[in-house]
């Protein structure tokens, strides 16, 4: 069966048209994406200010999607008493405070205030997840749930663009130009001077997008949304997870979200490592090896950008779950390529792996939601917590990283790569399943009509 993309079958329900709330919540999307996608370049920024290895700079990754895993339940149980709207207007106002907090975590001038700021945003994150993700679900009916959260995860990839550009344009090229070596050479005295320089370059965007969550938390508390009286089921966490645990398909769902937020974070936190090690092999300085890894990054996204306007049409025509399981399969493939490949070949097999991902989470959240009925906020809630894969993996793939083994003569950092292959490998056993369950659905239903 054939579905529509038009705004007006997606985008209503019971006579009620959702389009400006559909455009407001949206624009948290492109807002979440921007954080998101200037967060894995920092990494490398950070621990080139604070001196530290990779596996230091990881950290970054650990704050972040541990703020995720932390307020994912609370956010649930927030939006469960009261409405969306509320738990949008909290997250954004969590999200502003994070973000600005930059600024006398800078002046402190140590690297663990910059984590506690991180971790604050993510809870502000973590509440605008867990409200926007059901919400938008919720904007229509549940035939259309996926291409809907697909169209509106269109646009997070367009905020991560632009955050991207903004960390290679006003912090890479305005950092101090300094090697690693170099700076680890430097007095207390010289090294606390440009650490001072740095993280000023460093904080701008930070606090830009503060006042940026500011201004549409005005906007959604001034607006009249439809769904602010929300009347769905008032089920305590208890009963409510007890009745998702029973099915099957949203705890397999859970697993995979897991295990491509792991994915996704290394590939794109990592290919600047992996592009510096390249360009520098080629015979760059650091600065400049960095600043086009960063390059290819940003094409990577504008890869998944494209790929998921494209992806979001397919699925008019493409069950679901394979188109998922296509991706990912496609990803194990690209991600071998960047394991084996030790020139720029690998990067070009990065670079692609980003138009696999780009359907994958919206999907796995619309397929994991099937059935769950009027648990949609706490099983939204879980997948949030799923996200929690970003903290875990990258640790570990640093210190493969950071540990300088070479097998077969492919350096560490090749070698890293082994963690999304494992993860995409999940994630394609999850989409053959649910195109399964979905076929024996249908099955079963054209045999009751029969």
């Amino acid at each position: 069966m054939k579905l529509s993309l038009k705004t007006d079958e997606i985008l209503t329900k019971d006579g009620v048209s959702f389009l400006i709330p559909f455009i407001l919540i949206t624009s948290c999307f492109a807002l979440w994406g921007f954080a998101n996608d200037m967060t894995g370049p920092i990494v490398k920024a950070f621990s080139k200010i604070f001196r530290m290895s990779a596996t230091e700079g990881a950290l970054v990754q650990v704050a972040f999607y541990l703020g995720y895993f932390a307020m994912a339940f609370p956010a649930a149980m927030f939006i469960q008493r009261y409405s969306f709207k509320r738990g949008v207007m909290v997250g954004l106002a969590l999200f502003t405070i994070g973000s600005l907090l930059f600024l006398p975590a800078k002046m402190l001038g140590y690297y663990y205030p910059f984590l506690l700021a991180y971790f604050i945003l993510t809870c502000g994150l973590s509440f605008l997840e867990t409200s926007c993700n059901p919400y938008i679900y919720c904007m229509g009916s549940e035939e259309t749930a996926t291409q809907r959260l697909n169209l509106a995860q269109a646009f997070n990839p367009i905020g991560a663009l632009l955050g991207m550009y903004i960390v290679m344009k006003f912090v890479q090229q305005q950092m101090n130009p300094m090697t690693t070596a170099q700076r680890h050479e430097l007095n207390d005295v010289q090294f606390n001077l440009l650490k001072d320089h740095d993280l000023g370059v460093l904080i701008g965007p930070y606090l830009g997008l503060g006042l940026a969550c500011l201004f549409l938390l005005l906007l959604i508390r001034l607006r009249k949304m439809p769904m602010d009286s929300d009347k769905q089921s008032k089920k305590d966490l208890r009963t409510a997870m007890s009745e998702l645990l029973k099915i099957r398909n949203y705890r397999e769902g859970v697993v995979a979200q897991f295990f491509y937020v792991g994915a996704q974070v290394t590939c794109w936190t990592f290919i600047i490592q992996y592009g510096t090690r390249v360009f520098m092999a080629e015979g760059m300085s650091e600065k400049a090896a960095e600043i086009l890894s960063q390059k290819y990054n940003i094409g990577a996204m504008l890869f998944f950008t494209v790929s998921r306007f494209i992806c979001t049409w397919f699925l008019k025509y493409v069950q679901p779950g394979r188109l998922l399981s296509v991706l990912a399969i496609l990803a194990i493939t690209f991600t071998g390529g960047a394991i084996l490949f030790p020139d720029r070949n690998g990067v070009y097999c990065l670079v692609c792996v980003s138009a696999c991902m780009s359907l994958m989470f919206p999907t796995i959240y619309g397929i994991a939601l099937r059935g769950v009925g009027d648990n949609v906020k706490f099983a939204g809630a879980g997948l949030i917590m799923a996200i929690l894969g970003g903290s875990f993996f990258p640790p570990v793939q640093a210190l493969i990283i950071d540990s300088n083994v070479t097998l077969l003569g492919l350096p560490s950092t090749n070698l890293s790569f082994i963690i999304p292959f494992i993860c995409f490998f999940v994630v394609a056993v999850y989409g053959h399943k649910a195109y399964l369950r979905n076929r024996i659905a249908q099955e079963r239903l054209h045999a009751q009509q029969d």
